[in-house]
């Protein structure tokens, strides 16, 4: 602890420390709550990991560019900007992070008190409620102008990803293509489709906007009476698109299984979920987000789960390299529960189609 401690003293804090002890289970962040002494406010302190995040630097200075954005409407909307956006605690130097001896970097932000947070939406009610979160983010930056830093690269590019699969196939690290012949055909027959969705984005046909890139429901912090305060976890902050962002949501709070559930009768799109998150995204943003936006709203969770298959299959071709797993077919049978799940968004597909078109014009009478 009291190296911890010696860290975080580095930062402005208010108050003295009393302790500094692990919070919550993220798999890329090791994050940390330091308590002060008396009415001093706490704190969140976390090493950043260099592998996943190279620039650091890069990757806070976004997360700097964008809460002040959204710090400025929220005050000029009379909130109260320390409870509805994240605030970075800078060294006593200045600095948005400390560099410690050995080369990792660290940054603190404050504790945000009396708030509520879920691991998942188990509920309609509580996926409207994460796309209204995401939507207001959203919403906050859409006139956002500044420049932002390409923290992770080629993160949601298909067609890196493909370079990355025909490289994967042709080098049949361990051995296994041979007997991946359905799989293998699930993805090539969807190639090209896939590519005509990136390219309206390459385009521009799409815009770039602002987008969170981890959009599950436990990065939204909730107040007790249930209603969304501010979004979290901010270090994959990027321009992209914003139809990545609802694609991934629905990716994962309308899945009716697990991401790895060897059951696949369990695994489909629930429409139920889809419609409610679809819902609270749409109250925030209908009226923001273009025509093409909103015709490729559907597509873009066929899009990123389709990305998933194919990231999961990859990565049991390799050997099993980037994605920890329990067992040695673990990776596989996430490749098939995901593409379970990308068929039954193409059988439902018409359906999510007319569902975004009803709620669009639900809020833009509004």
């Amino acid at each position: 602890m009291q190296k911890l401690i010696d860290i975080a003293s580095q930062f402005a804090l208010e108050g003295t420390i009393e302790s500094v002890k692990p919070i919550g289970e993220g798999f890329i962040n090791d994050t940390f709550i330091v308590r002060t002494a008396g009415d001093a406010p706490d704190y969140i302190l976390q090493r950043k990991n260099k592998s996943i995040f190279p620039d650091v630097p890069a990757m806070m200075d976004n997360i700097a560019k964008v809460t002040a954005h959204i710090r400025e409407r929220v005050e000029a909307e009379g909130g109260n900007p320390l409870r509805e956006v994240l605030t970075i605690v800078p060294t006593k130097d200045g600095a948005l992070y400390f560099v410690d001896g050995e080369g990792e970097y660290w940054a603190v932000s404050l504790f945000i008190a009396d708030t509520i947070a879920y691991d998942r939406a188990d509920t309609p009610a509580l996926a409207f409620k994460g796309g209204e979160g995401i939507g207001k983010f959203q919403a906050q930056l859409a006139d956002f102008d500044s420049p932002l830093s390409e923290t992770i690269k080629g993160f949601h590019d298909i067609r890196h990803r493909f370079d990355q699969w025909d490289a994967s196939l042709k080098a049949d690290a361990a051995g296994r293509v041979k007997d991946l012949a359905e799989e293998i055909e699930a993805i090539e027959s969807r190639r090209e489709r896939m590519l005509e969705f990136k390219r309206l984005v390459e385009d521009g046909v799409i815009p770039a906007r602002v987008t969170h890139n981890d959009t599950k429901i436990s990065n939204i912090l909730f107040d007790k009476q249930g209603s969304v305060l501010c979004v979290i976890d901010l270090d994959t902050v990027m321009l992209s698109t914003s139809l990545y962002d609802f694609g991934d949501a629905i990716r994962s709070y309308a899945n009716s299984g697990d991401e790895d559930d060897r059951n696949l009768d369990r695994v489909s799109l629930s429409m139920p979920m889809f419609e409610a998150y679809t819902d609270g995204f749409l109250s925030q943003r209908a009226a923001q987000l273009a025509d093409s936006e909103i015709n490729g709203l559907a597509f873009s969770a066929l899009y990123i789960t389709y990305e998933q298959v194919l990231r999961f299959l990859m990565d049991y071709i390799d050997g099993d390299k980037y994605y920890k797993i329990k067992y040695p077919e673990h990776n596989l049978v996430r490749t098939r529960a995901q593409l379970r799940l990308l068929q039954s968004m193409e059988e439902q597909y018409q359906a999510m189609c007319d569902q975004v078109k009803r709620l669009v014009a639900k809020y833009k009478e509004i």
